[in-house]
């Protein structure tokens, strides 16, 4: 059978761009053999078409003109890989308005407009894909909306941030948060500005992504209920080791009585649970569902050409599922209330710094059993004058311990503010 030549447009040629290029003209032979077609990028946009590159394109490329690229006709599909939401939103609107399928890396494009792009890629019967907009390598979205499209996923449990799993991953070897993501910064794990990472929006809104494809229902990045890592002290840390436990950043999204919940937040994790031993920069995302049970899918999640492995292979499966209808619609088909996220339920670990005086941890007990809270574990660390208490709580609402935290918050022997984490148990 005759090779068929597709060409591919790039919105961006830095880090990914240039390595998907790459990735198509080295892999261009094994994909010819797997597919019967051939990926060449025809056409590039850039803001400085001059400046030399790392893996340069064939001559004539490159443009700094988005027109060119729009309405050239050997362009069959686009990546786009630049990022923000502006002028990348605008150039996939018209893209799609267009009839070319696009594929895209931009998690906060997906996450906040998604819904406008898939419409506007259902009604030009072309395909929007998104893999790289996660976990990069890891093939989380494919295998959610491919692999397990019939199957009643419930819950998803994930690491999908690598800048605060390797801070994290740095405190358990010793040293403070500052010290840990100073060390990230240097190594080029995190950027000069990590604030997106460490605060969790980032996660957040691959989290959302991810709740909306596995259950058909919209979620919003202001739907997320999200919390960073900057209060993590190693006093949380050492607790964690203490009771069998790893403190990791989890993205948490539930489906559960007809309703939707998802979460950022920092978490303890037992020592059995497939995410406490995700180290480093890794990713790795726990599917449940009523048929699978337990999956666990893990890799690289962030990288130029780990990024660039899911964008080629959505190129692939565009071209592959061409004109077949194939993916076309959005993954949204409902519409789900939130729910009340007062009403989430999980075992919580708590940190209270409290003055060393008789009745202090009784009071503390009190106040819990009041909001119908119950203790499993307790390890007090005594210093002079004072101490600090480290709980496990049994399964509650997250809304009763806010609340009898609060309460404890304003004691005169509660020495500031406490701090609160989910356990995701083995």
């Amino acid at each position: 059978m005759a090779s068929v030549d597709v060409g591919v447009g790039l919105l961006g040629y830095g880090t990914v761009g240039s390595a998907v290029s790459r990735m198509l003209a080295e892999s261009g032979d094994e994909i010819e053999r797997a597919t019967g077609h051939r990926l060449t990028v025809v056409r590039a946009l850039v803001r400085e078409p001059a400046r030399e590159r790392g893996f340069a394109p064939g001559d004539g490329v490159l443009t700094d003109d988005f027109a060119q690229l729009r309405d050239d006709p050997r362009v069959d599909v686009v990546a786009e890989v630049m990022g923000g939401l502006e002028p990348a939103g605008g150039y996939v609107r018209e893209l799609l308005r267009a009839g070319k399928p696009v594929v895209s890396a931009n998690k906060q494009l997906v996450a906040r407009e998604g819904a406008e792009l898939f419409a506007l890629a259902s009604d030009a019967g072309v395909q929007l894909r998104f893999e790289a907009s996660v976990c990069a390598a890891v093939p989380v979205v494919k295998v959610l909306r491919e692999s397990l499209v019939a199957e009643n996923v419930h819950r998803i449990l994930g690491i999908v941030n690598g800048t605060t799993n390797f801070v994290l991953s740095r405190m358990e070897r010793g040293g403070t948060y500052a010290e840990a993501l100073a060390e990230a910064q240097a190594l080029g794990f995190a950027e000069a500005d990590p604030a997106d990472d460490v605060s969790g929006a980032d996660a957040a809104a691959k989290m959302a992504i991810l709740a909306t494809v596995a259950f058909g229902s919209r979620v919003l990045l202001d739907d997320v209920e999200c919390r960073g890592i900057e209060s993590v002290e190693p006093a949380h840390v050492s607790a964690a080791a203490g009771f069998g436990m790893a403190v990791k950043l989890i993205g948490i999204a539930t489906f559960a009585g007809a309703a939707v919940d998802v979460r950022v937040q920092p978490a303890f994790v037992e020592q059995g649970h497939p995410l406490a031993g995700v180290e480093g920069s890794s990713n790795a995302v726990v599917l449940q569902g009523d048929a699978i049970r337990e999956v666990t899918l893990g890799g690289p999640g962030a990288g130029g050409i780990e990024t660039a492995s899911a964008v080629v292979a959505d190129l692939v499966s565009v071209v592959g599922t061409s004109g077949t209808g194939f993916l076309q619609n959005d993954a949204c088909w409902r519409e789900l209330p939130r729910l009340d996220p007062s009403g989430w339920r999980a075992p919580f670990y708590v940190h209270l710094d409290v003055a060393d005086q008789p009745g202090v941890l009784a009071h503390a007990a009190t106040t819990f059993a009041e909001h119908g809270v119950s203790i499993a574990r307790l390890v007090q660390q005594l210093e002079p004058g004072r101490a600090a208490l480290d709980l496990v709580l049994h399964d509650a609402m997250i809304g009763a311990v806010e609340a009898a935290l609060d309460e404890l918050a304003g004691s005169p022997e509660v020495l500031g503010r406490p701090f609160l984490a989910p356990v995701i148990a083995a």
